[in-house]
């Protein structure tokens, strides 16, 4: 399923090369990529630690922020929409991403879906075949998201099948 779902992930986003993927589940660090934000040209992603537990930091910032409501366009403790808690979270732990769950997918390093570790990111598709949804990885096949209006930031497991069927990829910084 996994062979599937990343051949989708490459030939929808016409990305990087396969070879590329495989040098990416090995890489030792992250690397700076392009990354924009709305209203700005185009930027490096701002590394302000090269901490390898960057992506554990930003899963306990967001813990914290577990039960706060969703609030589109929201990137703050008054309401997150989902690239906006992963942008907060990681922000909080030193690294500054891209706003959009798009651009976050674009800067990220992928992996394969069986290295799972927490703080990782997991990307969806929900009704069209663009990168539309974005949670970080809790351990134990879980993951913390804003899901929709009228709910609050919260764990989700990848083992339901509305998950499970739209996840694409998975990413690292």
């Amino acid at each position: 399923m996994f062979s599937s779902l990343r051949k989708m992930a490459v030939g929808l986003f016409f990305l990087l090369p396969v070879v590329l993927l495989v040098a990416c589940s090995g890489a030792a660090g992250p690397t700076p990529k392009s990354a924009t934000t709305p209203g700005q040209a185009t930027a490096p992603v701002e590394f302000a630690s090269l901490d390898r537990n960057v992506g554990t930091m930003a899963l306990e910032t967001a813990r914290s922020m577990l039960g706060v409501a969703y609030r589109y366009g929201g990137a703050d403790p008054h309401g997150f929409d989902c690239s906006g808690l992963v942008y907060y979270s990681y922000a909080k732990a030193g690294l500054k991403l891209p706003r959009t769950s798009q651009d976050i997918f674009r800067a990220s390093q992928l992996v394969n879906p069986g290295n799972l570790r927490a703080g990782d990111l997991v990307f969806f598709t929900i009704s069209s075949k663009k990168i539309a949804h974005v949670g970080i990885y809790a351990g134990n096949k879980r993951f913390i998201h804003a899901p929709s209006s009228g709910k609050g930031v919260s764990y989700a497991s990848l083992k339901t099948p509305y998950w499970k069927n739209r996840l694409v990829a998975v990413g690292r910084f």
